[in-house]
């Protein structure tokens, strides 16, 4: 069967659990890669809280996408092309992913004023990552079962 008419059937056969788990893992790494990269930026020029956050979460995105760029490009995608894939694939899921993330990080006592040295930054950190999974697997098994999200990006595998 056409990949694309598989998409379309309604029946969505494809929206496995592993499927959205393999996706928002994909999501994830562009996230905390991002995060991570813009908490340690952020924090080294001394910072404050908004734009340290601001330049984290913009990192996440900038990172999400080219995750999939770089990955549907490779498989012989015009750049063009593959810059629209990379929103349609990973907007949703990345938004979800640093919502749910940065508001554990917001509402962790302390967590907003710690230090990349201390622990309860890391603590606040990874499980806002681990909440942020588990609330986006299920978004991306949603999207995928409709022919949205990661399901995009799987017609040019």
């Amino acid at each position: 069967m056409d990949h694309a008419m598989h998409h379309h059937t309604g029946a969505a056969p494809g929206a496995t659990w592993s499927m959205a788990i393999r996706a928002t893992l994909h999501c994830l790494l562009g996230c905390a890669v991002g995060e991570i990269l813009g908490m340690a930026i952020g924090t080294s020029l001394m910072w404050g809280n908004v734009p340290t956050m601001a330049l984290a979460i913009g990192l996440a995105f900038v990172f999400g996408y080219s995750f999939t760029l770089f990955a549907v490009v490779r498989a012989g995608v015009s750049p063009k092309a593959a810059v629209k894939i990379a929103l349609a694939a990973d907007t949703v899921s990345i938004a979800v992913m640093e919502l749910v993330d940065n508001a554990i990080i917001a509402l962790t006592p302390g967590a907003m004023d710690a230090e990349l040295s201390e622990g309860l930054f890391w603590y606040a950190l990874l499980g806002g990552f681990a909440v942020a999974f588990l609330v986006t697997t299920p978004v991306n098994k949603w999207m995928i079962g409709r022919g949205k999200g990661h399901a995009v990006v799987h017609a040019h595998h």
